[in-house]
């Protein structure tokens, strides 16, 4: 396949340049010098010479056991920061750089020599032996286009609001598709489960990213709602507040005076009916209805996934460590059904401007960086990451648990004159913990002012790639797109071995 070719998806203006790397690519990669052929390469030949005419079934694709072996980290919580957080504030400080460069945060030791993160990140701190910052993540997708970091794919959208059908498939959707083409039942055992509501929700928008895509709505995740609220709702715009809320399953609880057993008496007569109208139907969209019917069901009926939102017997201390917010209570609840054995979980500190009738800036910080920053976004970050570290590691859990804290991208080195950071793609960090990484290490590096990167470019299908890998999952295995072609699902991305355990 000719790298440099862009491929139109459903004759849509916006082409896909699929299965290549970005801007960034590292010269000194051995794809990209004269070492002959790689082993990606051989893969990617085989896959079509496997395929033959692409007018074969997915299922028909490629045999999904020969790419994927058992991983480090059975599951995957993504704690996924909305908006564009400030690494060069959390991971990357700059303290020799100018004052409107370098804020006004200090850096502080880590339990690992030579690490230095954030002041107002101390229980993180404690953490770095278990942890790899990649401070070299660079993208060209455009401000808040999410898909690139749910997927790897960084074209710019025409529609950052929206999701399409034609758009890659998330990271988590590949995990759905992989354990249904395994022979798991994905509409009782959910591999994909996203808190505490979709993405954008809070602004009244969606925005897209965690999704099926192209392979179809049957693979999005089951997502959670939730009703966010705060003590004391800020007078102005970009104030520091406390978001509370608890993330629930729609329809997972019975109402008043029905039983499971009349439940499932109603569920069996309307399944019947639907087994009558459908009967000469075949659609994609009745099967996505079907699974999420059924998903629904099993939530009601598995206690193991239901009790994951069990608040009310939860031990109030356990909520206090956790931060008594809505993010903090969506991360107990992601580290409840790890327990639970689902494989792939994200949670989002989202933004809910729209819906509260508030400025709330969540981690679109363009003023009041600092004041946001310092009264509420990490120290009730660092409570949260250091609550979930802690519990994975008592349970045993955490040798088998990765945990990525990440954002869709950065902010501008310069500080602006609201005292806030601006929109910036160009370089910002990620951090990798737990199960399959390298503790105590840091990959890549920005410039003297985190503008840019100085040394070892990653890209958001490089740090795809690398879950992937820690999973067990090949990330240059193909799925089919709505054309019959086949698309890597890492989108060229290769796992960063540096920060991996061998």
């Amino acid at each position: 396949m000719d790298a440099s070719r862009v491929l139109p998806v459903n004759d849509q203006s916006n082409s896909f340049r699929l299965g290549t790397r970005n801007r960034n690519t590292n010269l000194n990669h051995p794809k990209n010098s004269n070492q002959g052929v790689t082993r990606r390469e051989t893969l990617q030949a085989g896959a079509l010479s496997a395929l033959g005419a692409l007018g074969m079934s997915r299922s028909a694709a490629a045999n999904v056991s020969d790419f994927i072996e058992p991983g480090k980290a059975k599951s995957v919580i993504v704690l996924y920061l909305l908006g564009g957080a400030p690494t060069q504030d959390m991971y990357d400080l700059k303290p020799n750089a100018p004052k409107e460069i370098r804020g006004e945060f200090n850096p502080i030791a880590t339990n690992v020599p030579g690490i230095d993160i954030c002041e107002l990140l101390p229980l993180t701190a404690r953490w770095m032996h278990k942890s790899a910052i990649v401070r070299s993540v660079t993208h060209d997708a455009g401000c808040h286009n999410t898909l690139a970091s749910y997927t790897g794919f960084e074209q710019k959208l025409p529609n950052i609001t929206i999701t399409e059908e034609h758009y890659p498939p998330s990271m988590g959707s590949i995990c759905e598709y992989l354990r249904e083409q395994q022979g798991g039942d994905i509409a009782r055992t959910p591999a994909y489960v996203y808190l505490p509501c979709y993405l954008g929700w809070g602004q009244s928008i969606q925005r897209p990213g965690p999704y099926g895509g192209f392979l179809g709505k049957r693979y999005d995740p089951l997502f959670t709602v939730c009703d966010p609220y705060v003590d004391n709702p800020p007078e102005k715009p970009y104030e520091a507040h406390v978001l509370r809320g608890k993330p629930q399953v729609p329809f997972s609880t019975l109402s008043e005076g029905m039983t499971l057993d009349r439940l499932s008496a109603r569920r069996n007569l309307l399944q019947g009916i639907n087994d009558e109208r459908f009967k000469e139907i075949s659609s994609g969209a009745v099967t996505s209805f079907n699974k999420q019917s059924e998903r629904a069901w099993s939530i009601l009926t598995s206690s193991a996934v239901r009790s994951a939102f069990d608040f009310d017997s939860e031990d109030p201390e356990t909520l206090k460590r956790y931060g008594n917010t809505l993010f903090g209570a969506s991360t107990l609840a992601a580290r409840k059904l790890v327990e639970a054995g689902v494989q792939y979980i994200n949670v989002t500190w989202d933004i809910y401007w729209e819906r509260l009738k508030l400025q709330f800036a969540g981690w679109d910080t363009h003023a009041n960086n600092f004041v946001l920053l310092r009264d509420y976004n990490l120290p009730y970050l660092d409570l949260t990451y250091n609550a979930l570290m802690q519990d994975l590691d008592e349970r045993g859990l955490l040798d088998e648990t990765l945990v990525v804290t990440m954002s869709d991208f950065g902010r501008t080195p310069k500080v602006n004159g609201n005292a806030g950071r601006d929109h910036w793609t160009f370089c910002y960090s990620v951090m990798f913990s737990g199960a399959g990484i390298k503790g105590g290490t840091v990959f890549g590096a920005s410039d003297m002012q985190a503008a840019y990167v100085q040394d070892q470019p990653v890209s958001t299908g490089d740090v795809c790639a690398t879950i992937y890998k820690c999973l067990g999952i090949d990330p240059h295995y193909r799925v089919l797109d709505r054309v019959n072609r086949p698309i890597e699902i890492a989108h060229g991305g290769e796992p960063i071995a540096a920060i991996m355990e061998s």
